[in-house]
């Protein structure tokens, strides 16, 4: 020992200015007893360095150093050094000292006497068989309910939850020797184990640092997901100077070599190569779930947070699905971080100086020595489970599954409450209330919506077309009509939907955004509100309010229900198989019931035509109706739960929705024909005149009348579609196609206003005559009574229906243009169109009573068109002529057509 240090003291000697280390030589293992390892082996503090008894360093000393994460490896390299220090012979191989956890273990020979001895209601051992399932390659994980786990042991169960992931190597080791008992399985193949039914549920924002290593269960939506890797969880080495195996090295979480060759000759630390057809590899996937927004505090941004996933549990999580995830919450090095160029951590004073301290102050943690946060909580998870198992993320929307399979997830009672459901007669109506009780009226809408929810169903062609079965519902009204309160309540009620404003949203958000990953830098997809409602139900709000070019992206997206990307060199194709549930308000804030629905809404061609039902609601007043909406509200919110008075619970709706939808109904020959039938109704209505569509009726709106039709077979739970249906599917679309009923157009409005202007004016000029108007008005209750009355009895007045008066609107704009073009813009005098109409329909006319009565009507009509339109112009020529030429012109003007005004198509 006097050697080697006289040795490195004369090295430094022969080298002024650096300070070089010799090699110290190695002990021959001969010269080593017991004794003598024992007295190497102590250890003493120098200052701030570790040294041996005789002032070599030992092997585990840079391990030390490593981080908390190596701890483990440092532990293992310190049993080494003892183990060959204990070794008595030379060429002898190196064992290993390894530190035995008999927590642990007794945890392990527990859970494998759980497994071999818990046994079901039937006496039967519950994981026998789902063990005999693990010879399947593509099985591996063992799953097991935490219930039955505190039922047999209630200490087990303790430790588990609070050591989970200290114990939970040792509990893959009992499920690897349960599986292999009682199965036929490969000895070198790796199995897991993975805990349902865990008593509480946690919140994202309920995580902290003091539930690290627990068994936990949370909740949260996947919002975006990365594609699966392999991992490397146990690497094999080889050392590249002495070519020696060193297997099992486990990996923590990066990528981790050996702190130093086994080999006792061999002081390797650097240069190892991974022997990958030697080492395990397990698929990894990392996904990013967020808090829900029924989870948020108030006035508090989602926090998100990563989680692990491996073996079976990968792509078991889709965006938008709301899963729980069982695991622990761990400490992993933020790679992020560490790749970013920067200062490393540091310490020392922040004395810069001899003339003073920095000036500058404290900024952050950086002045306080640490440069980098390199660590970040991310939850390993071991199962994942839709947050609601019966109906949450596809189950409900499955189109896949049987009714024997559904009718096994339930129990008898609720079978027997569907079977229940099918047999009801008023079932249509039932629902409606049921889903929205506390809407009063639009019962219309309330059908429509319901129907969506069942939707139709999708067809690929031989082609590989596809054409969807979602359907697609607009609802437009004046403010305060429960436009919100729909959407709202189908997004509480439906499993997988989706909430957004269309003001607050833009392209990238409701279809799909290309973003970089922050730890591989490579571009990644997440998903927008149509992704995340895939399968589901997309409720819009201020559908009107989105930009033209946001309204554009959606095009796709409705009717293919594909979203398909192209940017950052990412292209991709991506599902949006969705309804959406879309609320608009109308220009100008009310709807103008003389102007049709595509005048009214502020939507291009291309999306209303994508929309199967478009439900208008107009505020109007009426007494009975504003009576039972103020007791409905009233009643409401001084009695909120015996308010609300439902035929069948949520959940009873839910369980029949999934079994109602696995019926794909075919069209019958009947239903065919009269389906055909009442589309070319549709198509003739489809012109000017009386009967004129709220937009052009195309192939969609058939298909729109398919997919109603057959989600009423399905909310019947019939496999075939009957013209029954088809009728109230066309009565539905027919609601929505045909304009509103507009009020009757008032031709005598010019006389009443012209009496109450008069009124007026005698009230301000005649202010002196009051006490007379008085005594008068006195006189007249006392004692002339009937005469006031039939004084001040009001006129009827003459009113036409506002499609008629349209009709008779358009013949004479036509007319007047068509004489104009005809004879080099001639005008015509209103008597000579008066008489032009009533020569039109003279074979209407029977009696000279009808003639006159006809002839008030156009004079009416062209009067209100040229004062209250505006759409004929009388020309004037006041001052071209005397004035008797000047009284007769004005009496029988001329009349020419506003050349602003376009004839309504």
């Amino acid at each position: 020992m006097a050697q080697l240090g006289a040795g490195r003291g004369a090295g430094a000697r022969r080298c002024p200015g650096r300070l070089l280390r010799a090699r110290p030589r190695r002990r021959p293992p001969l010269a080593f007893g017991a004794k003598t390892a024992a007295a190497g082996g102590a250890l003493r503090h120098s200052g701030r360095r570790l040294v041996g008894a005789a002032g070599a360093r030992p092997t585990w000393y840079a391990a030390w150093r490593e981080p908390l994460w190596d701890r483990a490896g440092a532990a293992a390299a310190i049993g080494m050094d003892l183990a060959v220090a204990a070794v008595g012979g030379a060429g002898a191989a190196p064992q290993h000292q390894q530190v035995r956890d008999e927590v642990a273990e007794k945890c392990q020979k527990l859970f494998l006497d759980f497994l071999e001895e818990f046994q079901n209601s039937d006496g039967e051992v519950k994981y026998l068989r789902d063990a005999e399932e693990l010879i399947r390659p593509e099985r591996n994980t063992l799953i097991v309910s935490f219930a039955d786990l505190e039922q047999f042991n209630q200490q087990l169960s303790t430790t588990i939850q609070e050591e989970f992931y200290r114990v939970y190597p040792y509990l893959c080791r009992a499920t690897k020797a349960f599986a292999r008992d009682h199965g036929n399985v490969p000895a070198n193949k790796d199995f897991y184990v993975a805990f349902q039914d865990l008593p509480t549920r946690h919140k994202i924002r309920e995580l902290t640092s003091a539930k690290i290593g627990s068994l936990l269960r949370i909740s949260g939506q996947v919002v975006r997901t990365h594609p699966v890797h392999p991992e490397l969880v146990s690497g094999t080495f080889l050392c590249l100077d002495c070519q020696t195996v060193i297997k099992d090295v486990e990996q923590q979480f990066k990528y981790t070599q050996p702190n130093i060759c086994r080999n006792p000759v061999c002081a390797n630390r650097r240069r190892f190569l991974l022997d990958t057809n030697k080492s395990r590899f397990v698929d990894f996937q990392k996904v990013r779930i967020q808090e829900t927004q029924g989870e948020l505090p108030r006035g508090s941004i989602p926090r998100s947070l990563e989680v692990i996933l491996r073996a079976e549990a990968v792509e078991s999580a889709q965006a938008g699905d709301k899963c729980d995830f069982t695991g622990s919450l761990i400490v992993v090095p933020d790679v992020s971080q560490l790749a970013t160029p920067g200062l490393r951590a540091e310490t020392g004073s922040r004395v810069t100086g001899t003339e003073g301290y920095e000036t500058e102050g404290i900024r952050g943690l950086r002045a306080l020595g640490v440069r980098e946060l390199s660590y970040k909580l991310v939850f390993l998870a071991c199962y994942v489970a839709p947050t609601n198992p019966r109906f949450g993320g596809k189950e409900l929307r499955d189109e896949e599954q049987t009714a024997e399979s559904i009718k096994n997830q339930m129990s008898v009672k609720e079978w027997e409450k569907v079977f229940e459901m099918s047999q009801d007669k008023n079932l249509y109506h039932n629902l409606c209330t049921s889903l929205f009780p506390t809407i009063h009226g639009n019962d219309e809408v309330k059908r429509g919506v319901l129907l969506m929810l069942f939707g139709g169903v999708p067809k690929t062609t031989s082609e590989g077309t596809s054409l969807r079965g979602d359907i697609n519902v607009c609802v437009v009204g004046d403010p305060s009509t429960a436009k919100s309160q729909f959407l709202k309540h189908v997004d509480e009620f439906s499993p997988r939907a989706v909430y957004t404003s269309g003001k607050a949203s833009s392209a990238a958000g409701l279809t799909a955004a290309v973003v970089k990953d922050e730890e591989s830098h490579e571009f990644v997809i997440e998903a927008g509100a149509l992704m995340l409602a895939d399968n589901g139900v997309c409720c819009i709000d201020e559908f009107d309010k989105m930009e033209v070019r946001d309204q554009v992206a959606i095009h796709e997206a409705m009717e293919q229900q594909t979203i398909s990307i192209t940017k950052a060199g990412v292209k991709a194709t991506l599902n949006a198989r969705t309804s959406i549930l879309a609320a608009a308000n109308p220009v100008g804030g009310r709807y103008d019931r003389s102007k049709s629905l595509k005048q009214n809404i502020n939507l291009s061609a291309p999306i209303m035509s994508r929309f199967d039902l478009f439900f208008i609601l107009v505020d109007e007043c009426n007494e009975v109706i504003d009576y039972a909406i103020a007791r409905r509200i009233v009643d409401l919110h001084s009695r909120v739960e015996e308010s609300v008075d439902r035929v069948y619970s949520l959940d009873d709706i839910r369980r029949y929705l999934q079994f109602a939808r696995q019926f794909k109904p075919k069209i019958s020959k009947e239903s065919e024909d009269f389906i055909v039938e009442q589309y070319k109704r549709l198509r003739q209505r489809d012109g000017s005149g009386v009967t004129k569509s709220s937009w052009r009726i195309t192939v969609r709106q058939l298909e729109s009348m398919i997919r109603l039709s057959e989600a009423m077979a399905r909310m019947h739970c019939c496999d075939e579609v009957h013209p029954k249906h088809v009728k109230e599917a066309f009565r539905l679309l027919n609601k929505s196609i045909i304009r509103v009923e507009t009020p009757d157009v008032n031709l005598d409005q010019d006389d009443e206003q012209q009496v109450e202007d008069q009124e007026d004016q005698d009230g301000v000029n005649g202010e002196a005559e009051a006490p007379a108007g008085v005594n008068g008005l006195v006189n007249g209750i006392n004692g002339h009574s009937e005469d006031v009355s039939k004084d001040a009895a009001p006129k009827a007045s003459l009113r036409l229906g506002f499609s008629e008066y349209r009709r008779i609107s358009n013949l004479l704009v036509l007319h007047l243009r068509k004489a104009e073009e005809e004879e080099d813009d001639a005008a015509l005098k209103r008597s000579e169109l008066i008489n032009w109409y009533l020569k039109e329909i003279e074979s209407e006319i029977e009696s000279e009573e009808e003639l006159i009565n006809k002839k008030k009507i156009i004079e009416r009509v062209i009067h209100r068109l040229t004062h209250y339109d505006h759409i004929l112009i009388e020309l004037s020529q006041s001052g071209l002529r005397g004035s008797r030429e000047e009284e007769t012109f004005d009496d029988d003007p001329y009349l020419v057509v506003n050349p602003n005004y376009l004839l309504e198509d």
